[in-house]
């Protein structure tokens, strides 16, 4: 195991390596500039327009697309994999994760946009979307290798990444560990579950989404909440360190995997990479979903699926951090990430009720990202394949997957979701930069009859 692991630290280093960070955080950087920081100026209007009524093709409404990549979103990276990375990176990493989350906003608002624009209608009706079909589409049949291998990284991710083994791994520890029950029998209740939605299709995925996703959202946030407005007087500290150690050269807080120094480059590199894992941004998994919701505006979807980014990372994480950094826990290195939250969630609440909280958060979190990935991973399987019939397969080796990750070590999980990730984010943000003015061009059109139409009805009003 002590082999597996220096293989896989050695490569999630060097695939997270300045590259993939340069072309990560440049991408989102370029849209920024070039949409004129939409993601800052539009957002009071993308958040009004989650609840506006939008009819066109589609399967799914705009809400159910957003809690559906909610769902995929907020999953056990929010919890246990901001421990993860404060623990490696110290609370600079959290900095890195915000840096992340605002560049990505615009990155995620550009993915959206041509996952709509660029989306069909498969053999059964239903609509398919999302990098691969921007790829080829939008950028021509020469590129079509290059959806391919987006579609094939997909599939990988969600049996191998973000879909099975770390989220059916945190719920099985957080669960047996706070309920005393046999980690066999939470397999295989998982897995049942699993296989009774999945097999629903996106439909069966959305309405539970938009069920478990605002209120475990709320219990969630609130519970940190009220932990945070308790331990209020640590609060100035914990951001003091978090802007400290995100620019330090080395910092001796937190220990990175033990070692107590952390360098500038790894605070960098964890933060990021974990801000990708929870909010997606670049990762072109959520236009997967956002190509299936009913709407006649690519723009406007494009802007609701902003906002997914701002409540995964920018609330539910930041919560996450400040209570495990505020907690003074985060010196402790010996401790694991899911220890880790766990105590400091419990030092916030009397009762033992932390712990309970987090492990219901989990619970709900880790299993909604579950039916979110799978149908990530049975999309990409229908692009690659060109036949629906390969849908059923990858339904049975999926759920498969779920039944074995209950017996999985955690450590080189992650290490491999990290992996998984950058290897989808290569080819899709290759397709955002090469379709770059596609989306500058449909912004500003969309915004200029927007105009033309408010300056034409006041003109009416005044007549």
């Amino acid at each position: 195991m002590e082999t597996l692991m220096t293989v896989l630290e050695k490569v999630q280093s060097f695939i997270w390596g300045p590259p993939t960070l340069i072309l990560l955080m440049g991408t989102g950087l370029y849209f920024t500039y070039r949409l004129k920081g939409l993601q800052l100026l539009k957002f009071p209007k993308a958040m009004r327009s989650i609840f506006e009524k939008e009819e066109g093709a589609g399967d799914v409404s705009a809400f159910a697309t957003l809690c559906t990549t909610l769902a995929a979103d907020i999953g056990t990276g929010s919890i246990v994999g901001v421990a993860t990375a404060l623990r490696i990176g110290g609370p600079g990493a959290m900095f890195w994760m915000w840096v992340s989350a605002i560049l990505g906003m615009t990155t995620k608002y550009a993915e959206a946009l041509l996952a709509v624009k660029y989306r069909i209608t498969d053999e059964n009706g239903q609509i398919a979307g999302g990098p691969m079909y921007y790829i080829q589409n939008g950028m021509g049949e020469k590129f079509k290798w290059l959806a391919k291998l987006f579609a094939f990284f997909g599939i990988v991710t969600a049996l191998l990444g973000c879909g099975t083994f770390p989220q059916v791994n945190a719920i099985t520890e957080s669960v047996s560990d706070s309920f005393g029950i046999p980690v066999i029998v939470i397999g295989v209740i998982v897995t049942i579950l699993t296989a009774v939605v999945t097999l629903g299709g996106i439909q069966s995925i959305s309405k539970v989404a938009q069920f478990v996703v605002p209120f475990m959202a709320i219990f969630f946030i609130g519970g940190s909440f009220v932990i945070l407005a308790v331990n209020y007087q640590a609060i100035p500290g914990a951001f003091g360190e978090i802007f400290r150690c995100a620019f330090s050269k080395e910092s001796a807080l937190g220990g990175a995997a033990g070692t107590g120094v952390i360098t500038f480059m790894t605070a960098m590199r964890t933060g990021v990479a974990r801000g990708v894992y929870t909010n997606e941004a670049g990762l072109g998994s959520s236009p997967i979903v956002a190509a299936a919701a009913k709407t006649n505006s690519c723009v406007k979807q494009g802007l609701i699926s902003m906002t997914s980014v701002f409540f995964t990372t920018l609330v539910t994480c930041s919560m996450t951090g400040l209570v495990i950094i505020s907690s003074g826990l985060l010196d402790n290195s010996s401790l694991s990430g899911s220890v880790l939250v766990t105590k400091a969630y419990n030092m916030g609440l009397p009762f033992d009720i932390g712990m309970y909280m987090v492990a219901i958060g989990i619970i709900f979190f880790s299993f909604t990202t579950i039916l979110g990935w799978n149908y990530y991973g049975e999309r990409c399987m229908l692009y690659l394949t060109g036949s629906t019939k390969s849908i059923k397969g990858f339904k049975v080796v999926y759920i498969l997957a779920i039944a074995v990750a209950p017996f999985l070590t955690l450590e080189p999980i992650w290490l491999l979701a990290d992996i998984t990730n950058a290897l989808m984010i290569i080819p899709n943000l290759i397709a955002l930069i090469g379709l770059r003015k596609v989306v500058v061009d449909e912004t500003e059109k969309y915004f200029d009859r927007e105009e033309r139409t408010k300056i034409y009805a006041s003109k009416t009003v005044t007549q």
